[in-house]
Order: C-alpha cells, then sequence, then structure tokens
C-alpha cells in the first residue's frame, strides 16, 4: 500500500462497536513483534517512546528524534502507523502543522493530538485547540493524504477523582463534537472508565471514540458493545516488558 491507502485503511478500521485494537510500540523492532503478531496497525505511545530514550512523556523527547522513529517504522514494516504526537511540540496552529507535516513526510498516516497545554496547565480553550486542528488537517489535505487526526480531550485523565468524571462528560462532548467539525477523525478519551459515561459519550460522539486499556476498564468484549471504536493501550506494554526484563536481569545477577 502507498501512504494514502494505507490512511484510508486505517481509518476504515475505526468502526463503532467493532474497534480497532492497538497494542503500543515504541520502536522499529517492537513493531514488528506486533505486526507478526497479527495486527492491522500500528500505533506508537508518547510515554513508551521518551522513556524508551532515557526522556520523561511530555514533550522531552527531541522531536527530531521522534521522527527519526516513525522512519525508522515505517521503512520496516508495511502497515499504517499512527504516532502519539502530544501537542505536536508547538502552542500555535501554524507550527503544529508545520511539525505534523514532518511526520507525514517519514510515512506516517495519523496522530494522537492533545488538548492538554503541555508546557503550561489545563486545557486549551475549545477555540484554541479547534484551530490546530484545523491547520493541521488543512496541511494534510495540501498533501493529498486523508490523515487521521486522534483529536484526544486529557478532560478524564487530569481529573485522578473517578466520581468526577460524570460532571465532566458534557464538556467532553462538547470538545468532541468540536474537534469533529475542525477536522478530528476519532475522540481520545483516555482516563475514562466507567461503562455508562463511555457509552453516552460514543453515543453522542460524531466521532469513532478511542479509548485507553487501564486498571479497572471493561474488557475488549465489553467496550465493543459500549460502542467504542479504537481501544488502545498507552504505556502499558512498555512497562510490563520492562518489568520482565528487571524480572529476569535481577534472576540472574542475584546468583553472582
Amino acid at each position: 500500500m502507498n501512504q494514502n491507502e494505507k490512511a484510508k485503511a486505517f481509518g476504515a478500521l475505526h468502526r463503532k462497536g467493532d474497534p480497532v485494537v492497538l497494542y503500543n510500540i515504541w520502536d522499529a523492532g517492537t513493531a514488528k513483534a506486533v505486526a507478526d503478531a497479527g495486527t492491522k496497525a500500528l500505533a506508537t505511545g508518547s510515554w513508551s517512546v521518551a522513556a524508551a530514550h532515557g526522556y520523561p512523556d511530555g514533550e522531552k523527547l527531541p522531536m527530531s528524534v521522534l521522527v527519526e522513529t516513525a522512519r525508522s517504522i515505517t521503512a520496516v514494516i508495511d502497515l499504517p502507523l499512527s504516532v502519539d504526537f502530544e501537542g505536536a511540540y508547538s502552542t500555535e496552529p501554524a507550527g503544529a502543522a508545520a511539525n505534523v507535516a514532518k511526520l507525514v513526510d517519514v510515512g506516517a498516516i495519523g496522530i494522537n493530538f492533545e488538548d492538554r497545554v503541555v508546557e503550561g496547565d489545563g486545557l486549551y480553550p475549545v477555540e484554541k485547540q479547534t484551530a490546530r486542528i484545523r491547520a493541521i488537517r488543512e496541511m494534510a489535505e495540501g498533501k493529498n493524504i486523508p490523515f487521521f487526526i486522534n483529536a484526544r480531550t486529557d478532560l478524564f485523565l487530569a481529573e485522578s477523582d473517578l466520581s468526577k468524571h460524570a460532571g465532566l462528560v458534557d464538556e467532553a462532548i462538547e470538545r468532541g463534537r468540536a474537534y469533529a467539525a475542525a477536522g478530528g477523525s476519532g475522540f481520545f478519551v483516555p482516563g475514562l472508565i466507567e461503562p455508562a459515561l463511555i457509552e453516552k459519550i460514543c453515543a453522542a460522539s460524531p466521532l469513532p471514540v478511542n479509548i485507553m486499556m487501564r486498571t479497572g476498564a471493561p474488557d475488549l468484549t465489553a467496550l465493543a458493545k459500549l460502542g467504542v471504536g479504537r481501544i488502545s493501550y498507552g504505556p502499558g506494554p512498555y512497562r510490563s516488558m520492562m518489568e520482565k526484563l528487571k524480572q529476569d536481569a535481577a534472576a540472574i545477577y542475584s546468583r553472582l
């Protein structure tokens, strides 16, 4: 498949009630392992890519390293690749679009794009975030790529008190609709695990909803029944692999 075909195929995988499942990767080696396991598409996790290079999350990883990571994956795996691009390393629409263009140029067909102010506090106002999404969409259209913008809201991830999540649903729905109108392709609500709230957002969202697996989240079958269109695993795979690595190493060194 060429890049345009990969982008179309990736978008088609997002079906409400029949979600695409993305076991997040962080380099070409993990991309090959997950591809060999049978996935139809690949997606990086920002936390994992940063940690694999010794950096914390939050755009601390140099963007050039992230772009090169994407290049190395698309060079060896012929599957659609979405990149977790956090806030696109820019607060301004033009800068965000220019940075995303670098990922398009190395073969990526989608991004996660969050509304959290990475180097500040809180979330961008809806008007500012929609301007940023719109700029990215216009850039992608200029390159004739049906680029998948997974518009992420951090409303739920930023609120650790799960009892308060119900009070955030209306704002989340408002943001999701605005992001769709601006050119978003999917709506990502990490941190949300309450089935009734997930179902409410899926029913109201014009975009396929992405849920991130975490402790307490419904299983894959349950999420599909709630209307979810995409399921991802975030930093879970990296943490699991690193824990296994430490355990294996500790078993060896404990004998010395």
